[in-house]
């Protein structure tokens, strides 16, 4: 099994966050990997992690960061693959990582999700590979429906809610 997306971290800090896409790609059968890099601890490994990615077969890459959260600007900077940005909450409610994440220059695009958002990247990656994989595409389309069916549920049990001037 080759893994066709990368989910890459500043530092283990960001696993409780990351973890959240992770989960969403393996319940979706994405063979994915997971690593810790940083952009400014370790920017030899990330340099040679970008440039090597697309030849190890990676098709999308998840990068979380937080405070300065240069990681996917960075690898964004040395590789054609596609780049999902997470902000995490390490400092100033995560607005700093945010900030960092989704300026860009013109050249270097970053698909950014929101702060601590990393469910929603995982969703993200798996839409642009379902865009060339049906079966991948048909499972996106059954969790997709999931979602309207807990909102459906939810509405139903709110009308056990009772309140005194509640009128439905």
């Amino acid at each position: 099994m080759t893994a066709q997306v990368s989910i890459i971290m500043g530092s283990t800090s960001d696993l409780p966050v990351m973890k959240k896409a992770a989960d969403f790609l393996n319940d979706l059968k994405v063979p994915f990997e997971m690593n810790a890099l940083s952009a400014h601890r370790t920017p030899e490994q990330v340099e040679q992690f970008a440039k090597g990615a697309e030849a190890r077969g990676i098709k999308v890459i998840i990068a979380a960061a937080g405070m300065a959260a240069h990681l996917p600007g960075v690898i964004a900077s040395m590789t054609k693959i596609p780049v999902i940005g997470v902000p995490i909450n390490a400092s100033l409610d995560g607005l700093d990582a945010l900030l960092a994440i989704v300026q860009m220059p013109p050249g270097i695009p970053v698909a950014t999700v929101g702060i601590d958002g990393a469910m929603n990247a995982g969703i993200l990656a798996a839409q642009m590979l379902a865009v060339g994989d049906v079966a991948l595409a048909n499972r996106l389309g059954e969790f997709k429906e999931s979602l309207k069916k807990k909102i459906v549920q939810a509405n139903e049990e709110l009308k056990g809610v009772s309140y005194e001037f509640k009128t439905n």
